[in-house]
């Protein structure tokens, strides 16, 4: 007799995955801390970062208002074990090719989920003032805001 493996689900965001209070860093840098957090958590395989990295080579993932959303290319898709984001806030601000960027929301989405939390991250910070509210939120009110994101 077989056991089958547990496939528990994940929810999209996890409390412990949201970093507030983050220091400026190189872009390269904030892209491998969170990817490192999805991986840490369980929703990719090590793999995914190297995406991460290689998606920024060829498109950035800054979208103005001072939002990032890492993710990796359609070839690493094969590297994400459940969907799911990771969120750093920089109330400096961290340079991301030449934008000051204070929110970045690493993503990881299998299937249709990937199209799916873009689209839905881009409307509820749709606005300077969405992000600006976010950013200054506590962990808890982050979370409130974005598990749902999906």
């Amino acid at each position: 007799m077989f056991l089958k493996k547990s496939t528990k689900k994940l929810p999209l965001l996890l409390k412990e995955n949201i970093r507030t209070n983050c220091k400026r860093m190189e872009k390269n840098d904030v892209i491998r801390a969170v990817g490192q957090i999805l991986v840490d958590s369980g929703y990719v395989k090590p793999d995914y970062v190297d995406g991460m990295i290689e998606r920024e080579k060829t498109f950035a993932t800054n979208i103005g208002n001072g939002i990032a959303l890492p993710h990796g290319v359609e070839e690493a898709k094969k590297e994400i074990k459940a969907s799911g984001i990771a969120v750093m806030i920089f109330p400096e601000g961290t340079d991301w090719d030449g934008e000051d960027v204070k929110l970045v929301i690493g993503i990881a989405g299998t299937g249709d989920d990937h199209l799916a939390i873009l689209s839905n991250i881009a409307i509820k910070m749709s606005t300077p003032e969405a992000v600006d509210e976010l950013i200054q939120s506590s962990v808890d009110e982050i979370y409130e805001t974005l598990k749902g994101v999906e």
